[in-house]
């Protein structure tokens, strides 16, 4: 089945892999959104066509819309911008890329359309995940998991039609750069150290939150709202391999996984043409090289920021979404070499003790402790 797309952070890791597969499956693309990347943009514009071109940056529209003079492509920006690229009528599909609770407003957007979300922003359901399926059934949204772990349970699930027979999900992690390692060893990491991933290329974001283990326990609170699953019945392995991408059990005590090669272009296809499968251009899994399979148990000690996602998922309300905004905001510090590794999670604390939390929150409660949470972050290091 051919797609129609809106792409929601083409210029980053999962934008550009999705524009992948779309070249190699003759998906259209309707629209793409960058922050700043005005060259990249207009690159994907001339290669792509679409209809539409965001650059959320007011200086980076305006220079992309000189650049884009002498095509059909129409440019917008600002938040405005992206959410007519959420919900633009030519489009099918929504690829939902942009990384942090940015991404929150254009998804709900999208549901809104009617579109099919190809969710591959973790902080939309980290934050707010009740408030996004609840909305996802009432418009009839379809909501498809792009990150690896997420779409291997979905793929693993398709054959169970009822959800009372599954004893548990269970995550695989890399555990990162540093799994193994002791709280004074993770005192001495670098910046550099920290973003170069043993197994996956991503964007310096997640490639931090797969270093702290933060990814996996966002990725726990994912799953509970995804698969309508308490958090005792979702189990975290470390799978230092990546190939394994996650595993379901059921009540029988058989287990199903899905297995393949680091490569985020298939679970971007699947989510793009399920329940069908095609050709596509992901890196086929070769049985007979691959290493030794293990599994091992996370450290939630060690990384605390694991310990402190998985409080979370306990306690729920508002504070997932202070766990989140402050995440972010202790990740940026730490990008830009203002803090020390262990900060993140000593920061992240700080604020989710600062700011309180509320049960049953509506979208501004959420968005209000999302914003608690990074000046309660800002503020520790001022």
């Amino acid at each position: 089945m051919r797609r129609t797309l809106s792409i929601l952070g083409s210029s980053g890791s999962i934008g550009q892999q999705t524009l992948k597969v779309a070249q190699a499956c003759g998906h259209a693309v309707a629209a793409i959104t960058v922050n700043r990347s005005v060259e990249l943009a207009e690159a994907q514009a001339r290669q792509f066509r679409p209809r539409l071109a965001v650059a959320v940056d007011e200086n980076a529209a305006a220079e992309l819309r000189v650049r884009l003079a002498d095509t059909d492509t129409r440019v917008l920006s600002g938040p405005e911008g992206l959410l007519e690229a959420a919900g633009l009528p030519e489009a099918d599909t929504v690829v939902t890329a942009i990384v942090g609770v940015a991404g929150l407003r254009p998804t709900l957007a999208a549901i809104d359309a009617g579109k099919r979300i190809a969710l591959a922003n973790k902080e939309t359901l980290v934050c707010a995940g009740e408030l996004v399926m609840a909305r996802a059934e009432e418009k009839g949204a379809e909501i498809v998991p792009v990150d690896s772990e997420h779409s291997a349970i979905f793929q693993c699930l398709q054959g169970c039609k009822n959800r009372g027979e599954v004893r548990r999900l269970i995550l695989t992690a890399s555990g990162g750069p540093f799994f193994g390692r002791s709280r004074e060893e993770l005192a001495q990491v670098t910046r550099a150290q920290a973003l170069r991933h043993p197994n996956w290329a991503m964007g310096a974001k997640i490639t931090i939150d797969s270093a702290t283990l933060m990814n996996k326990g966002l990725e726990l609170i994912e799953a509970m709202r995804l698969y309508s699953m308490p958090p005792e019945k979702i189990q975290i392995v470390v799978h230092r391999e990546s190939i394994v991408h996650s595993l379901v059990e059921f009540e029988d005590g058989a287990i199903l996984a899905q297995l393949g090669s680091a490569d985020m272009c298939l679970p971007i296809q699947y989510a793009l043409t399920w329940p069908e499968r095609t050709p596509g251009p992901a890196k086929p899994l070769d049985l007979l090289s691959c290493p030794p399979l293990t599994f091992q148990r996370p450290d939630p000690e060690t990384f605390r920021c694991l310990g402190l996602a998985l409080e979370c998922a306990q306690r729920g309300g508002t504070s997932t979404a202070v766990l989140s905004g402050a995440n972010e905001a202790a990740v940026e510090l730490f990008l830009q070499e203002k803090i020390t590794f262990l900060d993140i999670p000593r920061l992240v604390e700080g604020a989710l003790g600062r700011v309180s939390a509320l049960d049953r929150p509506g979208l501004d409660e959420i968005l209000s402790a999302d914003r608690a949470a990074r000046e309660a972050v800002y503020d520790s290091v001022r």
